[in-house]
């Protein structure tokens, strides 16, 4: 199969040449923008050796960085567990035929989608406080767990619906007709291949929950931007300390997003993007002959 856009032409050379010129120039302006950066950075003394050094210390790294990027991938994971479950249950509940169950869950996940994501923090970290739910030395991490579930659920229980809606018509009329029920179909027939099409949007989503946890910042919990700036209160060199933090963050969001794209690609190899047909070697026959004999219970 070509490689080629079936929405694009290939360009010519004259494409070529804009793209090659347009390309140039873009590089031009973010190497002048960068020479104008370092000179202001360099005019208030921000580049000088003294701001910079400690970072070459054992005792920022293991005092503040290594445990700043400790609490943030602490409260990343488990946000990311909980809002990976939590979005699966309320995406399946948006496609259920039920209207009990449909409508509650449509309303879950439009309200926590529209409410952003510091207020559910804040108002957790009080709800939390005044009730005495978590210890207190958990309290932080309590909050921005429960802020970037709520809302990163409500977004993957999304993708999770339009993964579903993604799929041939045909493989649900398929389904029925060798008389599998309808919580059957979804459970064995559909949202396997909705979530395995959906995989590298679901994943991409970790970079936002894990860039999200900087919000952690504003009720106190120990993670990468506090950490940032308890260095530049202790060592006066708090836009470095920023660099160096932002710097990290660019380092694992980009391991994330490669991670999204051998996702992609490996979902692609195994003939399973979005909207394509499953193929016979990957439906797990015998659950599908027991489904169709009534030994697995509908929902």
């Amino acid at each position: 199969m070509s490689n080629s856009s079936v929405l694009f032409d290939a360009p010519g050379p004259r494409a070529k040449r804009l793209y090659t010129a347009v390309g140039v120039g873009s590089i031009v302006v973010l190497l002048l923008v960068l020479w104008f950066v370092l000179a202001k950075f360099n005019e208030k003394g921000q580049l000088t050796a003294a701001k910079w050094k400690p970072f070459l210390t054992g005792e920022i790294w293991t005092q503040y960085l290594i445990p700043g990027l400790i609490g943030t991938l602490t409260a990343a994971a488990i946000s990311v567990v909980l809002a990976l479950v939590f979005g699966t249950l309320l995406g399946i509940g948006r496609l259920s035929l039920a209207a009990w169950i449909r409508w509650p869950c449509s309303v879950i996940v439009e309200f926590f989608r529209s409410v952003p994501v510091l207020l559910m923090m804040l108002f957790t970290y009080a709800l939390y406080a005044n009730y005495e739910v978590v210890p207190p030395d958990r309290l932080a991490l309590a909050a921005v767990v429960t802020g970037l579930t709520l809302y990163n659920g409500a977004v993957v229980a999304e993708l999770v619906r339009s993964g579903v809606y993604s799929l041939p018509k045909g493989q649900e009329e398929a389904a029925k007709a060798i008389g599998l029920t309808s919580g059957q179909t979804m459970r064995l027939i559909l949202l396997p291949q909705a979530i395995t099409a959906m995989l590298p949007a679901i994943v991409g989503q970790l970079v936002v929950i894990l860039k999200d946890t900087a919000l952690g910042y504003i009720i106190t919990y120990e993670e990468l931007l506090r950490k940032a700036e308890q260095i530049g209160n202790y060592k006066s060199n708090l836009l470095p300390a920023l660099i160096v933090v932002g710097a990290i963050f660019v380092i694992l969001n980009y391991l994330l997003g490669r991670l999204a794209q051998w996702v992609e690609g490996l979902t692609r190899r195994r003939g399973r993007s979005a909207g394509g047909p499953i193929a016979p070697d990957q439906i797990d026959q015998a659950a599908v002959a027991r489904a169709a004999a009534g030994a697995i219970p509908t929902i």
